[in-house]
């Protein structure tokens, strides 16, 4: 079965951005870039909400064909064009969306015909409000988050509304040099 892994940057006191949803203070350098670079490229599917699916569309598709573009610009682009994405959303609809699909209704049913597929893992990039859903439904078999050196004191918190306790097993940890700490964990469902 494929499993779920959401990405996300993380304050340390909980929140993955501000109270309007900003993210300036997110810390990414070449280190980081080519690190998440070379994990992703082992995904065959992004996973979005609409918001932060939009803001990828927005830039993704052609930020590789620019002439200022960087060498995480031109691989990030080409990776964005083929990988299958997924858009968790009850108002966009399909229509002419290049490698993507809708999921607008029956989360719960839709997400698990998705990880019976045949496929590598499914990585679900930022998208709070979907992430929040799927915690809720038991959906995320995983988390691979970035933890910034900040405290942001309020904003959207990555965990809201845990119904059960959640065990979860560390995989690996590392510390990149602009001070960010990745851990990297899955959900203990024994």
């Amino acid at each position: 079965m494929r499993k779920i892994i959401s990405f996300m940057h993380i304050s340390l006191d909980g929140f993955v951005a501000g109270l309007k949803g900003e993210i300036d203070w997110v810390k990414v350098d070449e280190e980081i870039f080519d690190y998440v670079g070379k994990r992703i490229s082992e995904g065959d599917t992004a996973l979005y909400g609409r918001v932060t699916y939009q803001m990828m569309e927005s830039y993704w598709p052609t930020a590789g064909d620019k002439p200022t573009a960087t060498k995480h610009d031109i691989e990030h682009s080409k990776w964005y064009s083929k990988v299958h994405k997924i858009v968790l959303s009850k108002t966009m609809k399909e229509a002419d969306l290049t490698n993507t699909k809708i999921i607008s209704d029956n989360f719960l049913n839709r997400i698990n015909e998705l990880k019976q597929q045949a496929g590598k893992e499914i990585l679900l990039f930022g998208s709070p409000t979907a992430t929040h859903s799927l915690i809720q439904l038991n959906l995320i078999d995983g988390y691979w988050l970035f933890v910034d050196p900040i405290i942001l004191g309020r904003g959207i918190p990555l965990f809201v509304d845990i119904k059960d306790k959640m065990k979860l097993k560390l995989l690996t940890t590392r510390q990149f040099t602009c001070g960010v700490t990745e851990l990297n964990y899955i959900v203990d469902r024994q």
